[in-house]
């Protein structure tokens, strides 16, 4: 039985490498390939071509597990194990030449579903910054090598809580008028455009929290995992699994002050 931590170094070293090859490709020039749900939804030719890096390379050492990735959809697993990967989380910061996008790579067990998998090891990794999170369950989270912990005892007055918004124009303003309200209660929001890095800034004291609708499991499988490992509590709609309606993270003391804050806004939107 393969461990968590020889997981984590498939995951850290793959991750790596698509995103070393990432970062040369953006280099190169970008190319939009397709949009997606909306015309500011857009894949560049980098998503696809880092996507194929990863999943060759995961399929070369671990040829019985399933994957789900953004862009080329899903195989099944023979070995109960499941890699969830974001072969470019931040697109658009990564098409404007914005710092804040990572390769994004977790490996799970289970059905690849949020609502039941359970994380084993997962890395986030920003070529432009050289920073590499990563994390193993029960085994702490780590950015380059170093501990890192969520802050503690931060009220809800005082954190610096970061958001992200969908692409369809319409859900962008009722999640907008949500933050019109909230931005009043904090000490400031942060928007950065790529959810695992939200997640990894959680988990290393640059974020005192974190809250989105909208994610999808690739989103958030990596980055979860870390901020989870670092302390902070990862929830979504009744305190259960983080899914697409609503994923809150913090640590405890201010996830219980920001999570009834943000729930009841989402809790009824279908």
């Amino acid at each position: 039985m393969t461990s968590n931590a020889e997981l984590l170094e498939i995951a850290a070293t793959v991750a790596r490498r698509a995103a070393a090859f990432a970062l040369q490709r953006r280099r190169d020039g970008v190319e939009i390939a397709a949009s997606k749900s909306s015309l500011s939804d857009i894949v560049t030719r980098a998503d696809r071509e880092t996507e194929k890096l990863i999943r060759d390379a995961l399929a070369a050492s671990r040829p019985r597990d399933g994957f789900l990735g953004e862009e080329s959809g899903d195989s099944s697993s023979q070995s109960g194990l499941t890699w969830v990967v974001d072969p470019i989380d931040g697109t658009v910061n990564y098409f404007y030449g914005i710092p804040a996008w990572a390769v994004s790579i977790a490996v799970v067990e289970g059905d690849p579903d949020p609502s039941t998998w359970r994380a084993l090891a997962g890395a986030v990794v920003n070529p432009v910054t050289k920073e590499v999170f990563t994390a193993s369950a029960g085994g702490g989270a780590r950015l380059n090598g170093e501990r890192i912990h969520v802050t503690e005892g931060v009220d809800l007055p005082l954190a610096l809580v970061g958001t992200g918004f969908g692409y369809d124009a319409e859900v962008r303003r009722r999640q907008a008028s949500l933050v019109a309200d909230l931005i009043g209660e904090v000490r400031d929001i942060r928007r950065i455009g790529a959810a695992s890095l939200d997640l990894c800034s959680v988990a290393a004291g640059r974020l005192d929290g974190y809250f989105e609708r909208g994610l999808n499991p690739w989103d958030h499988a990596a980055g979860g995992l870390i901020a989870e490992e670092a302390g902070a509590r990862v929830a979504g709609i009744g305190g259960g699994p983080a899914d697409r309606r609503l994923l809150v993270a913090a640590a405890p003391g201010l996830f219980d002050q920001l999570h009834p804050r943000v729930e009841p806004f989402y809790a009824g939107w279908e």
